[in-house]
């Protein structure tokens, strides 16, 4: 585990690079304030007078109500690392937030989930119908297409190429589609461990894979870097999805802030209804020995990323909340 004095050092590098970069104060975030990104958030899609007021309530609906906002703070960090400007990683940032969101919009249709609340709120579909949700996941896609050009747009040609097929094996038939696909035919298939991480692969991780590796391409990074931060994406993307999983069986939705027990009600993937909550808690642990051997071996090059520490200690965190979730699930079974 990082230790707090490598991660404040990492933080001191990081405000010393970001400093030597030539834009003006005002444009540069503080990837540790939530309430800047908030903001960038809910005033990076403007909503004209003439929109329809159901249309306008929708998107406000979602653009007030971020989330933790964890994502957008990490691409920031990762694309300044990498040496893109201030103004261009917000935008980034912003957009892959804005795809993430569309994903979940369209997650909690009835269609898929039949969600009940998001980020603690009712979710889209229920307050502004489901037509209200799909438009509102449109605008979402097609602004996040528009920022993310504006962010590549400065890079040389064969990056700009390279980025965009990128996005499209991530969020396309090879990536979240095809995860969301395999997740709503799931029941068909055998429940095993194998066809549960299938779709973590394809949902879960391609969103992983956009947050890390798209800005250090970007950023002309080594191809052995890139490797690395493929395989972190794996490990944390599916130790992120076992968090989620665990959450789904053991949290109401005051704590977990989305609507409990769908996975089992629907018959949708979970790894920890598969292997058991122990089983889980255990490969969860594996995968974040696994990660922490490869960002090892990518600080000794790259130390300047050492704020992923942070990340991992996150899931580090969920991990022990699990633990603690388990034995009080224990305790009150026993009585």
């Amino acid at each position: 585990m990082l230790s707090r004095p490598i991660l404040q050092r990492g933080e001191a590098f990081y405000t010393q690079t970001i400093l030597k970069i030539n834009v003006q104060p005002e444009r540069i975030m503080d990837p540790l304030d939530k309430r800047l990104f908030s903001r960038a958030y809910k005033s990076s899609l403007s909503l004209p007078p003439a929109l329809d007021p159901n249309f306008g309530d929708a998107l406000r609906h979602v653009l007030d109500n971020p989330g933790s906002l964890v994502r957008p703070r990490l691409v920031f960090q990762m694309a300044t690392a990498y040496g893109l400007d201030a103004a261009r990683a917000r935008e980034l940032a912003v957009a892959l937030e804005y795809f993430h969101t569309s994903s979940l919009l369209f997650d909690d249709l009835p269609c898929m989930d039949n969600a009940l609340v998001r980020r603690g709120v009712p979710c889209t579909h229920l307050v502004f119908g489901e037509e209200g949700a799909i438009l509102t996941a449109l605008a979402l896609i097609n602004r996040a297409y528009a920022l993310t050009w504006r962010s590549v747009a400065g890079c040389p040609q064969p990056q700009q190429a390279r980025a965009m097929s990128f996005i499209e094996q991530c969020l396309g038939v090879e990536g979240l589609l095809n995860g969301q696909s395999l997740d709503l035919h799931y029941s068909a298939q055998p429940q095993t461990l194998e066809t549960t991480e299938r779709v973590a692969r394809g949902k879960t991780v391609s969103l992983i894979r956009l947050t890390l590796v798209l800005p250090a391409m970007l950023g002309e990074a080594s191809a052995r870097e890139l490797q690395q931060l493929e395989r972190i994406s794996l490990f944390w993307g599916l130790g992120y999805q076992i968090v989620d999983d665990l959450k789904d069986m053991l949290e109401n939705s005051n704590l977990s802030g989305k609507t409990p027990a769908r996975d089992t009600l629907l018959g949708h993937p979970n790894i920890a209804a598969v292997i058991g909550v122990r089983g889980a808690a255990q490969r969860l642990t594996r995968y974040i020995d696994l990660g922490d051997r490869v960002l090892r071996r990518l600080l000794m090059v790259r130390p300047e990323l050492e704020f992923l520490g942070r990340l991992r200690g996150d899931l580090q965190q969920e991990l022990a909340r699990v633990k603690r979730n388990c034995a009080a699930l224990a305790e009150e079974i026993r009585s």
